[in-house]
């Protein structure tokens, strides 16, 4: 992965990107920033080779898809251990998304989806069998994102 500085033109597409990548086209973007089509997909190009750029992601309703379980379960990991942990959890049936916290402890977040409480119950186990501490757990009733202002706000373009 490359770390450089991004300019104007890759802070607004990734902007554009995260309003809504599903339904955004090179030619949308180029349109919105005046600048061609082609410029817009190389820039894309550069971004996801560079690792800026990760992917794009399916945004589920779970309690709509008829999975009522969507559960945060909050964690801790020894913080040698955190990044090796983190990966071995999202490895686990059910599991969705996993976050690195920095901080000492609740320092892992595991978002999963059961099917019934069995379920979640089996993926609380498996987290406490891979040497994660379960603290917590929480049923989500919804997640909101938006895109990150800071990519919208720079430069002229």
């Amino acid at each position: 992965m490359t770390n450089r500085e991004l300019d104007d033109l890759d802070r607004r597409i990734l902007h554009e990107l995260q309003s809504e990548a599903r339904h955004t086209s090179s030619s949308d973007i180029a349109a919105e920033l005046d600048v061609s089509a082609s410029t817009v997909r190389n820039r894309i190009q550069r971004l996801e080779d560079d690792g800026v750029l990760r992917g794009y992601h399916a945004d589920v309703d779970y309690e709509r898809a008829g999975y009522q379980l969507f559960t945060l379960i909050v964690c801790t990991a020894p913080i040698p251990n955190r990044e090796e942990l983190a990966r071995a959890a999202a490895e686990v049936d059910g599991v969705v998304e996993v976050q690195e916290v920095m901080k000492g402890e609740s320092n892992v977040l595991v978002r999963a989806v059961g099917a019934d409480g069995d379920d979640l119950t089996r993926i609380g186990e498996e987290l406490d069998e891979l040497g994660l501490q379960v603290s917590d757990e929480d049923l989500i009733r919804s997640t909101h994102r938006s895109s990150y202002s800071g990519f919208r706000r720079h430069g002229g373009l």
